[in-house]
Parts: C-alpha cells; sequence; structure tokens
C-alpha cells in the first residue's frame, strides 16, 4: 500500500460480516501506567495494538530501565502517552526528556504541568513555555496534596493526575474547577483504579484519593468503541447493513458507547446478542437536530461526516476541544466536508451543518492531517462517493492497524 494514498470503491454497497476489533486505546493507556506503578502486582490481557500504545509500553519500558543511557523519551504524535507520562515520570527515579512530534510540540500542556509544580514536581519547558518537550527530574517530593485545574480543557490531565494519586505520599485531592469535559474518561480512570484496588472519593467538582496500595489484579481491556464508531458508520451508509462486533459490553467504562443511541438517529439499530454487538440498517427516521458531543469529542468527525454524506441538517456542541487535538479537526472537517458542498458553520460554540449544496462527485480526495480519526471518518464515504481517495493512509496506525484489512474484508476495494 502507497504511503501517500489509496484509492477505495465499494461495487455492491451492501455490508455484511463479523470484526474482530482491537483493545481499547484508551483503557489500554491507562492500564499500562497501573500496571507500572503496581510493580508487577497487576497484569494486562487484550492490550491495543494500536501505534499509540505500543509507544506508550516502549517509553515505560525505557524509562524502567537504569541501563538505558538515554534520557530521551520520544513518543511522536501520541498524546495521551504525552500526558501520562508527564505525570508519571516525576515518581521515577531519574532525569527525562519528555518530547514528541512538531505537532505534539504545538499542543498546550501547561494546565497539566502547572499542577505538577504545585505538587512539587522539578518539570521545566525545554522551549515554549506551556508546550513539549518538557524536562523532568524523577523522584519527587511531594509539597502540597491539594491542587486546582480547570475541568473545561482536557480530562486527560485529570486522569494524569488521578492515575499517580494513590503512589503520592499525601495522596491527592483535585478541585474541578468549572465544567468538566469528557467526564466518561475520568470516570473510566476511576474505575479501572477501583479495579485493582484504589478507593477513591469523587463528589460534585473534587476527586480525592488517599495513598494507598494495589491489589494483584488482571485487567481485561474491552475492544475499542472508537473504532467501533466507524462501523456503524460503514452501516449507515451501506444500502444494506449487518455486522456482528465481538467482545463489546452492553455496560462499557468506555465514554465513545454513546455512538449506539447517536446512530439510532442514522438508521443503525444496534442489539447485544450472545457472539457480540449487532449493528443493523434500518429505515427509521428521526426529528432530531442538536447533538451534543461534550462527553465524547472523539466521536465527532465520524457523525460530521455521516450527517453530510446523508445530507441531514442538523447541529452540534461540544466540540471545542477538537481544535487541540492531532491537528484543528474542525477547521479540518470543514476543509474536507467543504470538498463535496456540505459547510459546517460555526455560531458562538454551536456548529451547524448545511447541506443543500451537497454534490457527488465521481472521483474525491481527502486529506488526513496527520489526523487517523480524519482518514476513518472519511473512507466509508466509498459506499456514497464511486471512488474515494484518502491521502497519507496510513495514519491509522495511530489506533487502527487493522482499519485498512478489515475494510477490504467487507468489500472495499483498496489501491494504492
Amino acid at each position: 500500500m502507497s504511503v501517500e494514498s489509496i484509492e477505495i470503491t465499494h461495487p455492491s454497497k451492501n455490508i455484511q460480516g463479523t470484526v474482530q476489533l482491537t483493545g481499547s486505546k484508551s483503557e489500554s493507556n491507562r492500564a499500562l501506567i497501573i500496571q507500572a506503578l503496581s510493580k508487577g502486582l497487576v497484569q494486562v490481557k487484550n492490550l491495543s495494538e494500536a501505534a499509540d500504545t505500543v509507544t506508550l509500553k516502549a517509553a515505560l519500558e525505557k524509562a524502567a530501565d537504569p541501563q538505558a543511557g538515554d534520557n530521551l523519551i520520544d513518543i511522536g504524535p501520541a498524546g495521551t502517552a504525552m500526558r501520562f507520562l508527564s505525570s508519571y515520570l516525576n515518581l521515577v527515579k531519574g532525569n527525562f526528556i519528555l518530547t514528541g512530534t512538531e505537532r505534539m510540540q504545538q499542543r498546550p500542556i501547561g494546565i497539566l504541568v502547572d499542577a505538577l509544580k504545585d505538587l512539587g514536581a522539578d518539570i521545566h519547558y525545554e522551549k515554549k513555555a506551556g508546550y513539549p518537550p518538557l524536562k523532568i527530574e524523577g523522584g519527587m517530593i511531594q509539597g502540597k496534596d491539594t491542587i486546582a485545574i480547570q475541568g473545561n480543557v482536557s480530562s486527560q490531565y485529570i486522569s494524569s493526575l488521578l492515575l499517580i494519586a494513590a503512589n503520592l505520599k499525601k495522596g491527592l485531592t483535585i478541585n474541578i474547577q468549572g465544567e468538566l469535559t469528557s467526564r466518561p474518561y475520568v470516570t473510566m480512570t476511576l474505575e479501572m483504579l477501583k479495579e485493582c484496588g484504589i478507593d477513591y472519593n469523587f463528589t460534585e467538582n473534587q476527586i480525592s484519593i488517599a495513598k494507598q496500595d494495589y491489589k494483584e489484579n488482571t485487567i481485561y481491556v474491552e475492544p475499542d468503541w472508537s473504532a467501533a464508531s466507524y462501523w456503524y458508520s460503514i452501516v449507515a451508509l451501506s444500502e444494506n447493513g449487518h455486522i456482528v462486533l465481538p467482545g463489546l459490553k452492553e455496560h462499557s467504562l468506555q465514554g465513545d458507547m454513546a455512538i449506539v443511541e447517536i446512530m439510532k438517529h442514522f438508521q443503525v439499530e444496534s442489539s447485544f446478542e450472545k457472539d457480540g454487538l449487532h449493528l443493523r440498517k434500518v429505515d427509521t427516521k428521526s426529528d432530531k437536530t442538536l447533538f451534543d458531543f461534550k462527553e465524547c469529542p472523539d466521536l465527532a468527525q465520524t457523525v460530521v461526516v455521516i450527517a453530510s454524506a446523508m445530507k441531514k441538517d442538523v447541529s452540534f456542541t461540544g466540540l471545542e476541544t477538537l481544535k487541540i487535538k492531532e491537528t484543528d479537526r474542525i477547521l479540518a472537517l470543514q476543509t474536507e466536508i467543504g470538498k463535496f458542498g456540505a459547510q459546517l458553520i460555526e455560531d458562538n460554540e454551536v456548529y451547524h451543518l448545511k447541506t443543500a449544496s451537497v454534490i457527488i462527485p465521481d472521483t474525491i480526495t481527502f486529506g488526513t492531517y496527520e489526523d487517523h480519526r480524519m482518514a476513518m471518518a472519511f473512507a466509508p464515504l466509498a459506499l456514497v462517493f464511486p471512488k474515494v481517495i484518502i491521502e497519507e493512509p496510513m495514519v491509522v496506525e495511530k489506533s487502527y492497524p487493522a482499519y485498512w484489512e478489515h475494510l477490504k474484508a467487507q468489500g472495499f476495494r483498496i489501491q494504492g
């Protein structure tokens, strides 16, 4: 497969089969930090094959090896790894330079660094204040045990701090200021800690975790609901669709399970059966016009693209964090859906989709902006347009390396 671009078609427009998804990247990354902090008491099974998880695992192994002789930890484009390691490395003996790609060095981290400094961390910026790379001297001596942090920028800052809380000599209390964005991801962190013996108290906008020891446990990572969202898209855009996704739980820790409810409004019915989650294309109508992604922002690109292709004029809220992701995802979406006539218009943090001018070109090319979710959100449009070209297709390795092979198995023809 060419790195530059691939051509995608789907002759039949019918989808039927079973897809075995990789483990959740979100759960896997938390599990790896918990495993490292538990000093062997916690084991992990069904780890994600995503590049981000592979990167984090390698970084943790390097940080734990005093013979490595190299204090540079480069996590490339892995945003979760950057945030989780920013806290974790303060507890490890040694000096570290934590860095990433050029884009990673443009993604703000000052809120988390300020919180860590408040706790007593010896952490400094190597280049621009507020951004990676970071210089971290491990073996932190804790001062304060209570900090305040904004809740509406990135839930990963809060999860990063919660993951190290039980290992701090004084424990940790976090006062969350303002509204908490992506609350399910914070809940996921807390519930995974609880599964491994770490008790917490979460009341109103305050979370407290005392110093305590982990208990022996094996974390079994559930398949990835974010990856499942692309199969919802594929079923929605098919003429006839029925996909089975084994292993997904009806009661999941993953916030992206919200896709089940969202896709009821885009003609996809979900049913949890013995052999897995069944997705079926159905002929239903919906008059829902407003969708809120505050608690599941990673689903936004997928749903915006589906709605554009299905010519549904709907509105979206909770998209503000998309501007500081792998790319400015709002601008990227506006640019790419604009290629077939759809418009995403911003109005005071509400985004209105207008589809009156949507056209169906014979061939259409989509850029991916070094963003895995752009590639996976736009590829299913091969069920709508005769030929879709995806640039830089290998970005999917970040979270779903088998994506293109799974598409081929469901009748998509991919060349390039």
